[in-house]
């Protein structure tokens, strides 16, 4: 059985500012960036917006898939 996560946060620093990118695992070796924002001052505001993005995009995805299974 597989263990990890699927959706993960990865923060890089770019001259003076910080991106923050929602990556999802669509196989072993294949990581795919759902959503990006860059522009950011500090890591820590970089993070902040990761980790809340991720989350309303986990449930978005939930929802959808919840969606998905009604009309099989």
């Amino acid at each position: 059985m597989a263990t990890g996560n699927k959706y993960a946060t990865q923060i890089t620093q770019e001259g003076d500012s910080w991106t923050a990118e929602i990556t999802r695992r669509a196989s072993r070796k294949q990581v795919i960036v759902s959503k990006t924002q860059a522009g950011f001052a500090s890591e820590t505001e970089a993070q902040a917006w990761a980790d809340n993005e991720l989350k309303t995009f986990s449930e978005q995805q939930k929802e959808r898939n919840e969606r998905r299974d009604q009309t099989r």
